[in-house]
């Protein structure tokens, strides 16, 4: 007797426990994520405006403005930003007529460091390329890895007259984890532009 109702308690209270267990409160973490983007189909327009001493090919969703923020000389008359507003990203793109002013090697030596000096603290590493594009235009591609403020620049030159360069940036905090996706969207329209690059 005495045996059935401690194997009836013991049965008892492991039923209310299980009862219990089913209604508690406790909840496993939900995974870290990030939001779904939709990428709008690749197409391109022209961009080939008089007094300009280039050409190329950019991406439909993005818009074209002069560059207004400063200059004396003549170079900044051929600054531009593309602005891509869907992923708040912007490709500054400078020019310089290579001259005694502006000589080839200086020029070069800025283009690496401005994607060395200001980003080799952050960046997990960087990454440069030799291009030559269908065009016939040459210049050094910088891929850089980890939280910088950008992973994609580039200049392109013919070593005797033009020297272009370009960086992609966006309006956000460098996380390369949230911005990579959008980064591997945005690197083929930057692709193509370099591809499509004309001198005048």
């Amino acid at each position: 007797m005495k045996y059935q109702y401690l194997k009836f308690i013991t049965c008892l209270l492991i039923g209310v426990s299980f009862i219990f267990s089913c209604n508690s409160d406790y909840s496993v973490g939900k995974k870290k994520g990030y939001f779904h983007i939709d990428f709008p189909e690749k197409e391109y327009k022209l961009f080939d405006q008089p007094g300009y001493p280039y050409s190329f090919e950019y991406p439909v969703y993005a818009t074209v403005s002069k560059d207004t923020t400063f200059f004396d000389d003549k170079a900044g008359d051929w600054w531009i930003n593309i602005d891509i507003p869907q992923f708040a990203g912007r490709i500054y793109v400078s020019y310089k007529a290579i001259s005694q002013q502006n000589k080839f090697d200086s020029l070069v030596r800025d283009g690496f460091k401005m994607a060395y000096k200001q980003h080799v603290d952050v960046s997990t590493g960087i990454n440069d390329s030799l291009m030559q594009t269908p065009n016939g235009v040459e210049g050094i591609y910088f891929s850089l890895g980890g939280n910088t403020a950008t992973a994609n620049q580039f200049f392109l030159t013919d070593s005797t007259r033009h020297f272009l360069r370009g960086a992609l940036y966006f309006n956000a905090s460098p996380n390369a984890d949230s911005l990579g996706i959008v980064n591997d969207f945005l690197k083929k329209d930057l692709q193509h532009l370099i591809n499509t690059l004309r001198w005048k």
